[in-house]
């Protein structure tokens, strides 16, 4: 497990995608191609600590490009570069962070000073879930794979703990950005799992197991 203390970076350089989700401890593989994102990497490699911001970007009225408030943090763990100049990145992620200011420069990408202290559970140990049932989960969780016409290695899902579990189902689970950004955004990994299973039973409800049964 990576650890971190609380001297943490107050800038750090942001990478918006809609609909990627990046949670404390948890591994997002990037495939990175555009000129501005390669000189982003290029340029966290060289930092001791190797963080990205990962951070989703919502449009205000008028069409201006805004960022949320809150994002996630990750360090660079893993990287391979194609023959083509292309970057294939891993980031593990570390904590969230707040958002302050957006910070000019004459970086082709965009940073930001953030604010680390909200989250100082993220940098701690696996976090538990007590209320966490496996049954009724796993139960809801079989019925929204098959109505989304997804398949998994049940047998691994299965022994995952459950900050493992949730989080990853969180992150690949295709959600509305809205619902992700309120996945990272839960206080707790109960919080964040209740939230899930909130999601999964209204896409059930929304007409996702009748699409299977036509």
């Amino acid at each position: 497990m990576i650890k971190f203390s609380d001297n943490l970076p107050d800038t750090i350089p942001v990478f918006p995608l809609t609909g990627a989700l990046l949670l404390p401890r948890a591994r997002l593989p990037l495939h990175i191609f555009e000129p501005r994102y390669l000189q982003m990497l290029d340029d966290a490699l060289k930092t001791p600590h190797r963080l990205i911001g990962m951070i989703q970007p919502w449009e205000a009225p008028g069409g201006q490009k805004r960022l949320q408030a809150i994002g996630c943090a990750g360090r660079l763990t893993g990287f391979s570069e194609t023959e083509d100049g292309r970057y294939m990145v891993t980031l593990t992620g570390i904590s969230r962070y707040r958002i302050q200011a957006e910070v000019e420069g004459f970086t082709p990408y965009r940073r930001a000073k953030v604010d680390w202290h909200d989250f100082t559970r993220d940098r701690g140990e696996v976090e538990p879930d007590p209320a966490f049932a496996r049954e009724p989960f796993f139960a809801l969780l079989a019925r929204y794979f098959q109505a989304m016409n997804l398949s998994t290695d049940w047998d691994n899902l299965k022994e995952a703990e459950p900050e493992l579990l949730i989080n990853a189902l969180s992150m690949l689970c295709p959600f509305e950005p809205q619902d992700k950004q309120a996945l990272l955004e839960a206080p707790s990994l109960t919080t964040r799992r209740e939230t899930l299973v909130t999601l999964m039973e209204f896409a059930l409800r929304s007409g996702g197991e009748d699409e299977v049964m036509q």
